[in-house]
């Protein structure tokens, strides 16, 4: 469990390795990426247990997926500062026959990587999927997944998210990326979501809010309050309120750069917003 200080070090150079990972391809989606650093810096380094020795069985350890693919910068970044695989593979973002594709895959074979993400709405059916076999197998080890706010206007999420509550799938914990903006414009705009908080909860979920979700305190104390709740009969889903762009003040609080690679200019001043820490690749 990495300390806080060393938490609050490995998010800029985060931050850093998404910037640069769209730039050199021209190509990408950095908004909900930055926005979404903190949580993946947290889960990974401070909350979930796992093995870098991955296996796809997942045995004895706590998964995640991650449903709104496109935000694969951040995910890649996180694996390998994590130690799944070399920090300097992230230079093959996107590019012919690398194993970071643009929207994660797995016949790859990227350590980390369970599912291929690249439609959305589906995470949630597998993240359910997984976490029965986990009740099945006596693995009492949970089940983590995150969702694009976005994303739920696709309708199997709401199949999903009724079953989980009917068949109290209580080892799975959800989040929601709520930074209410989509590639289009608000979430509001282009279909709004309505009461998250109380769909959720007619359909047997239990609901907590991370109102400050680019705050490493605040994430981790959601998560573990999450894990607290879990295995009571419920499932869990955290909506977790991030700024998209965050941690580069001309990205932040817009959709404009939900899928919109920086130029040169751009990428010096988002890096230089965000000091270098443990090397770039």
């Amino acid at each position: 469990m990495a300390s806080l200080e060393t938490l609050e070090q490995l998010i800029p150079q985060v931050r850093r390795d998404i910037l640069r990972m769209v730039h050199q391809v021209n190509s990408g989606h950095p908004g909900g990426s930055l926005g979404c650093a903190e949580f993946f810096v947290t889960l990974y380094n401070h909350v979930m247990e796992y093995s870098t020795d991955f296996t796809m069985d997942g045995k004895n350890e706590d998964l995640f997926f991650l449903s709104n693919g496109h935000i694969s910068p951040v995910f890649y970044s996180t694996l390998a500062r994590s130690g799944f695989f070399p920090v300097a593979e992230l230079a093959t973002f996107r590019k012919l026959d690398s194993r970071l594709q643009g929207h994660p895959t797995t016949h790859e074979g990227l350590p980390g990587v369970r599912i291929a993400s690249g439609s959305l709405g589906q995470g949630m059916s597998v993240a359910i999927g997984a976490a029965e076999t986990k009740k099945l197998n006596g693995d009492t080890h949970l089940v983590y997944s995150l969702h694009g706010d976005g994303e739920l206007q696709e309708g199997q999420n709401w199949e999903a998210i009724m079953y989980a509550g009917a068949k109290g799938i209580d080892n799975l914990i959800s989040t929601i990326d709520y930074n209410k903006q989509q590639i289009d414009g608000s979430t509001d705009d282009v279909l709004p979501l309505g009461d998250l908080r109380s769909k959720l909860e007619a359909f047997g979920w239990v609901v907590f809010d991370v109102e400050q979700g680019n705050n490493i305190e605040a994430i981790i104390l959601g998560l573990e309050t999450a894990k607290a709740a879990s295995g009571k009969g419920k499932p869990i889903a955290i909506l977790l309120h991030t700024i998209m762009g965050n941690g580069v003040d001309f990205m932040m609080h817009t959709h404009a750069w939900h899928g919109k690679a920086p130029n040169d200019e751009q990428l010096a001043t988002g890096l230089a917003q965000n000091e270098e820490t443990l090397g770039d690749y």
